[in-house]
């Protein structure tokens, strides 16, 4: 079977982070965890390597130590989080951007890890794609405005 598992290299608290999306996503469950010992040099007792799982999807993580630029997360990847309502977006962009996290544009924010999340109503979706181009227009003009994405006012935009 072929599979892909998003890897997330940390310089240090991979453990943290993983009890951090679990508990921010109500499905979430940590998975095989393997730690630091005597066999394996590095802080004893500290996550090593470990799977959590968020929405259906299995992630792995690495407590790598530094490495310059390349074990630095970047908007160039980002985890893109599709909700129905506003009270999930609001969830999500609190719990996220909590403990020094931040809100970036167009629904865009960073963990206080620094991962890159996109949390973006399906409405959004639908009205990017919507027949009269006008509508698309003034939704997406409005989307750029933002920061935390309002779902109605992306409606009251593209109804002009």
């Amino acid at each position: 079977m072929t599979k892909i598992t998003p890897f997330l290299w940390f310089e240090q608290n991979a453990g943290e982070a993983m009890e951090f999306y679990k508990s921010v996503f109500k499905d979430g469950k940590i998975g095989e965890v393997h730690k630091f010992g005597d066999e394996v040099p590095g802080p004893k007792g500290e996550v090593m390597t470990g799977t959590f799982t968020i929405c259906g999807q299995e992630f792995m993580v690495l407590n790598g130590g530094p490495n310059g630029d390349q074990s630095k997360f970047t908007e160039a990847i980002s985890f893109f989080v599709t909700v129905d309502t506003q009270e999930e977006i609001d969830y999500y962009w609190e719990a996220l951007t909590a403990d020094g996290g931040k809100p970036g544009p167009c629904g865009w924010l960073k963990d206080k890890y620094g991962v890159s999340w996109q949390i973006v109503p399906a409405r959004m979706t639908e009205l990017f794609s919507d027949p009269d181009p006008a509508r698309t227009q003034r939704a997406v003009q409005a989307m750029l405005q933002m920061g935390k994405l309002d779902i109605a006012e992306l409606e009251r935009a593209a109804n002009g």
